[in-house]
């Protein structure tokens, strides 16, 4: 019966990302995001996990305040209805309280205080949701609302630059992906600045290397740094695949996680040629703290055991995994070969 109602749950998720986006109205794009909310919430609660139950409420906290601002916003553009908005200019800053709610919902900066304490206390499929399919339909909505430039580029400023700094003191493999996903959300923020093709292709990619790092990070139970030096030594394929991963997330070339950033590049290098130096910048300090994961697991020899190794002395590599490592770290080449 648990399996029954979670497919019923996860089916609901999917309805509601796809009422939201395919909606006429606002009315109905804020149902969306309310059936979306209510059906992801029952998937994080996690019998007797106090962890889980936090996670929850802290969850639903958040997208009730983003909801109830959303929905103020777009019933005073319906009151209003072009009356005063034109001379005092409301119209503008309910615009503006719109992107700010969606942006709270998708946990961009500065808006973004909720984002990794919530994924803290999750496990790795929810953090892959949370981080992935949870941000379809307010950057969806996003691309629609967004008119004012100058707005959207101090949130790319902010994500860019809180996602960098907030993940170099973190011992929590959570964390740095939450703020990974953080930097990663400016990425996807400046796309909207010429296109929403490269947001979509941007959004594929991340999706799938997020993917193919968190399946071998459930695969194994590794939550943290400490897990993951004294698992390296294990297995010397797993220990090359995770950490090239890594490195494809970060956008290091010549991995798949290059090209999305290589189109925005190439696209916004007319235009805004500060603001693609800053990301370019923040992104580096974002490699860093990659790097230091691999360097530290390349170099260490750890000879302490944790209980997950004991019980899985016999430490290799399925095929799944193996054929998802390969698209992310080998991306790029096939791209430019066959494209």
């Amino acid at each position: 019966m648990i399996n029954i109602y979670k497919l019923i749950f996860i089916t609901t998720l999917f309805m509601g990302t796809m009422i939201s986006i395919s909606s006429y109205t606002w009315m109905g794009t804020w149902m969306g995001l309310e059936i979306n909310l209510l059906s992801f919430i029952p998937l994080l609660k996690k019998k007797n996990n106090s962890y889980t139950t936090e996670s929850s409420i802290k969850y639903f906290l958040v997208q009730a305040l983003a909801s109830t601002i959303f929905l103020f916003s777009i019933l005073m553009i319906m009151m209003l209805n072009n009356l005063i908005s034109d001379i005092l200019n409301i119209n503008m800053f309910l615009m503006m309280m719109i992107n700010s709610s969606l942006l709270l919902k998708m946990g961009a900066a500065p808006f973004h205080f909720w984002f990794p304490e919530i994924i803290e206390g999750m496990n790795w499929i929810n953090s892959l949701v949370l981080m992935t399919w949870q941000k379809i339909a307010p950057m969806m909505l996003l691309s629609y609302t967004i008119k004012y430039s100058n707005y959207i580029i101090f949130i790319i400023f902010m994500s860019t630059l809180v996602g960098s700094l907030g993940g170099l003191n973190q011992t929590s493999l959570r964390k740095i992906m939450a703020y990974s996903s953080i930097n990663h959300l400016g990425w996807m923020l400046s796309s909207f600045l010429y296109s929403n093709m490269i947001w979509i292709i941007y959004f594929f990619i991340y999706s799938f290397i997020s993917m193919t790092l968190i399946y071998m990070l459930n695969m194994f139970k590794i939550f943290y740094l400490k897990q993951m030096y004294s698992f390296m030594n294990k297995n010397l394929l797993i220990k090359f695949s995770l950490l090239l991963n890594l490195l494809s997330l970060g956008g290091l070339p010549p991995f798949l996680g290059f090209l999305p950033k290589w189109l925005i590049i190439q696209y916004l290098s007319n235009n805004y040629m500060f603001l693609l130096f800053f990301m370019i910048m923040m992104t580096l300090i974002t490699l860093f703290f990659y790097l230091r994961i691999t360097y530290t697991s390349l170099i260490l020899s750890h000879n302490e055991l944790n209980f997950n190794i004991l019980m899985n002395k016999n430490i290799k590599m399925n095929l799944t995994m193996l054929i998802l490592s390969f698209f992310s770290i080998n991306g790029l080449i096939l791209c430019t070969i066959f494209f």
